[in-house]
């Protein structure tokens, strides 16, 4: 009896050659990769192009080994996750195989593109290999599909970077035309090409493209395993969010309007928070949780919570408009330091207070009180910078670093609150009259 208990849990632990896993490590490899690659070829950074090469591919190495450990998938499931990952590099492949004239490939390609696809395979195969030695128990769907939404939730987080190093380097308009790029296939533009404020303001692009594709592929992920109708509704919102943001950011080059750009900005935040709430709600964490705490006050930290997430959406949208039109600058400031600095430090810390009864709330709540304060310190920085740049006493590279670095933790700034929002609703309730 024992030993055929022993059998039917290794059993168990080799399913992780099914579409989830596979599906979820390849995504997640992909962003990493693409992380690397966008960080390493930044105009600032340039590293050489052995190392980006070397950790591109140990990212592939790393993919694999984590599906393997984590769900005891064998070399085929590890090289399927490869071959996703290789098709998501196609994106980008194109740039580095474009051809001299719009819509051409170079003869390299012949070999390169093949060549890609089937290292791809091998390195995360080998990975999957080496990492399935050692695996406890594999994932179900449910816990992949959490997976898989923080894994959009980070492409997000990367996108909204480079989108905030486009405005702070003035470069929206880099590229004049859309969806083409200077009459070229968005996909096939020459990567020689890409420098200064053409490379933030294409690199931009094309991780839209790979948001846009996780989005869809994350939505499908939901209808196809979640069964709570609200949760399915979110997953629904998020698929035409994804396109009217893609649009609206082509629309705005085309159209040259900067209303528009605070539109798309502003949109760019609400849907990364609409991701937040989504990898929330279908954590194990969330699911397994227990009854709701009954306390009085329960209430108020619903109200305090849902002022703050509002309050921190309205300062997003200042600090973009702002960012256009400095007139708007102390609102900005104002209701910084006024409004969203006071219920983001009131909040964290009634949180933190709960921990003899609640201690992933109180967790949650020193997370916001760390974010919120490095939020106020990056503000001020910025503040310093930008203003010592146009004196001349700074170089320009600062100002570029900082703002950006502001304008992206503000993002995680909502995240954040979100985050503990909705562990609010689920896990404090009034008590019973």
């Amino acid at each position: 009896m024992g030993a055929s208990t022993e059998v039917a849990g290794a059993a168990t632990t080799r399913r992780g050659n099914d579409l989830p896993a596979v599906l979820t490590m390849g995504f997640a490899t992909t962003v990493a990769m693409w992380a690397v690659g966008y960080l390493g070829r930044l105009p600032a950074v340039m590293a050489p192009s052995p190392v980006v090469l070397t950790v591109l591919l140990s990212c592939l190495l790393a993919g694999g080994w984590a599906l393997g450990r984590t769900s005891g998938a064998s070399w085929s499931g590890g090289a399927v996750a490869g071959l996703v990952s290789a098709w998501l590099n196609l994106l980008i492949l194109g740039s580095l195989l474009a051809g001299d004239d719009p819509g051409r490939i170079a003869p390299s390609a012949l070999w390169w593109i093949p060549g890609s696809i089937a290292a791809s395979a091998v390195l995360a195969g080998a990975g999957a290999a080496a990492g399935s030695y050692a695996v406890a128990r594999a994932p179900s769907s449910a816990q992949w599909l959490n997976g898989f939404a923080w894994v959009a939730v980070a492409a997000t987080a990367l996108l909204l970077a480079a989108g905030g190093l486009v405005t702070s380097a003035e470069a929206g308009l880099a590229v004049e035309d859309w969806p083409t790029s200077f009459g070229y296939n968005m996909f096939l533009y020459p990567f020689a090409r890409m420098t200064g404020g053409i490379y933030y303001e294409h690199a931009h692009r094309l991780l839209g493209a790979l948001v846009g594709l996780t989005t869809v592929v994350l939505a499908a992920f939901v209808l196809a395993v979640e069964t709570r109708r609200w949760v399915r509704r979110i997953a629904w919102v998020t698929v035409p969010a994804v396109v009217v943001q893609g649009v609206l950011g082509g629309v705005r080059v085309t159209e040259r309007e900067l209303a528009l750009a605070m539109a798309h900005g502003v949109l760019a935040q609400l849907f990364f928070g609409g991701l937040v709430v989504l990898a929330v709600v279908t954590s194990g964490r969330w699911i397994a949780a227990g009854p709701p705490l009954r306390l009085a006050s329960a209430g108020t930290y619903r109200v305090q919570g849902v002022a703050l997430v509002g309050a921190t959406i309205l300062q997003l949208v200042l600090g973009a408009s702002q960012r256009h039109f400095r007139e708007l600058l102390l609102g900005h400031v104002f209701v910084g330091l006024a409004v969203v600095t006071p219920l983001a430090l009131s909040l964290g810390l009634r949180a933190f207070g709960l921990g003899r009864d609640q201690a992933w709330l109180a967790r949650l709540g020193l997370a916001l009180v760390a974010a919120v304060s490095t939020q106020v310190l990056l503000g001020f920085g910025a503040l310093v910078v930008t203003f010592a740049a146009e004196a001349g006493t700074l170089g320009r590279g600062w100002d570029l670093t900082i703002s950006t670095a502001h304008q992206w933790f503000g993002a995680m700034l909502l995240a954040t609150a979100v985050v503990l929002v909705c562990w609010i609703f689920r896990a404090l309730c009034r008590p019973a009259s």
